[in-house]
């Protein structure tokens, strides 16, 4: 092995410092921001995205492949889902891999292969997609598959959601090349360090920029303050609908979106996110909730609030309470996931904008809750998040 002096230096570095450099001039003028607050959430996605682009360069690995977690309560991008873990592994065409694991006890396991990558001017190309009602899971809960990766074939998704973050457990998962398992791992060398740091710069910047764009795909299209009919989740997603908008509210409004609750998924959920295009702090203040999580009234209707302030009598938080964290604007979406059915529009939202002062008195059926109890729901999901999440 050739050595080196202490002083000696290859410079790799320079193109992801010039692409984080030009990340922080996109973070700190974005056009939404309002407020020093919003500046300082943005650095903090902004070390998310840093995160993501070395995971993205290092640590995959396309003759040794594996599943890596790049999007967490650290790393948040694309509106992630607070109720799912992700998975992503890097594909080569013509290839055949083996997938392994164990079924945990989550409310969905889904598989996508996607063609191509998002990208500020368009969305990925879902090949394939599916769940694991179509894998042959033994009794104790392995299950095992093939795939020869198919022309176009770049990524191959994960996804495991969670309804009872009390109660639903993770599984487990791997993946291998036939060709390649059992053996060592090539040596590093100065163009393959070359390269990653350049790959790392690409996907720095490249996110910031797709993600800046994408909610202008979908969620901008729509009125503000109006949500869709439930539709079949633009992507090839199996067997998920969703309903999506966005949100404009002053300091003394509140967003009533009334739901029916839905029996025939074992999934159901809706959150908000900011204008990060990311969700907001799901540990520790409520900004989600599933149909586990969530008080359903007797009509069969579930009742959420969005609002800065407590909803509730004399000012107390409500059990459907969705903090909106001083952010005036922000996204919405609802899921519903292993549908037996599709949705129509009397599955889906209905949506009112009213005083947060009236919501006792326009909302039947709220369940008040003392600042203690609302205490130890954000505990119970701090613990929750501890469970599932990786980082």
């Amino acid at each position: 092995m050739s050595e080196t002096g202490p002083s000696a230096s290859y410079g790799l570095t320079g193109p992801l410092q010039e692409a984080i450099a030009e990340a922080e001039e996109l973070i700190a003028n974005a056009p939404f921001i309002r407020t020093e607050a919003d500046r300082l959430e943005g650095y903090d996605y902004l070390s998310g995205r840093i995160r993501m682009a070395l995971q993205t360069a290092f640590d995959y690995d396309l003759e040794q492949p594996l599943f890596i977690n790049p999007t967490h309560q650290f790393s948040r991008q694309g509106l992630d889902n607070p109720d799912a873990v992700y998975f992503h592994a890097y594909l080569r065409e013509g290839v055949e891999y083996v997938v392994r694991g164990r079924r945990g006890t989550s409310a969905d396991l889904s598989f996508q292969v996607m063609g191509g990558t998002y990208s500020a001017d368009s969305a990925a190309t879902s090949l394939m997609a599916f769940d694991e009602r179509e894998l042959d899971i033994a009794e104790d809960g392995t299950f095992e598959f093939t795939y020869v990766a198919e022309p176009g074939a770049k990524t191959l998704i994960v996804r495991e959601v969670f309804n009872d973050w009390e109660t639903e457990a993770r599984g487990t998962l791997t993946i291998e090349r036939t060709d390649t398992i059992g053996q060592p791992r090539r040596e590093l060398s100065l163009d393959t360090m070359r390269k990653k740091y350049e790959v790392a710069a690409r996907s720095l910047t490249g996110s910031v920029q797709t993600w800046f764009a994408f909610p202008h795909f979908f969620q901008y299209k729509e009125p503000v303050n109006t949500l869709t009919v439930p539709a079949s989740t633009p992507g090839g997603l199996s067997s998920q609908f969703s309903s999506i908008g966005h949100y404009e509210l002053a300091e003394d409004e509140a967003m009533v979106v009334t739901v029916p609750r839905c029996d025939d998924c074992t999934y159901q959920a809706i959150q908000i996110g900011s204008d990060w295009y990311a969700s907001t702090d799901y540990e520790t203040h409520q900004t989600s909730l599933t149909k586990a999580q969530a008080s359903s009234d007797d009509d069969g209707l579930m009742r959420f609030v969005i609002s800065e302030r407590p909803p509730g009598p004399d000012g107390t938080p409500v059990a459907n309470w969705l903090e909106t964290l001083g952010h005036r604007t922000g996204s919405i979406m609802l899921r519903w996931q292993q549908l037996t059915r599709d949705l129509g529009p009397d599955d889906g939202p209905v949506v009112e904008i009213v005083k947060t002062s009236d919501v006792p008195r326009v909302v039947p059926g709220l369940v008040g809750l003392s600042v203690e109890e609302y205490a130890d729901r954000i505990a119970a999901r701090q613990r929750a998040v501890a469970r599932r999440m990786i980082s």
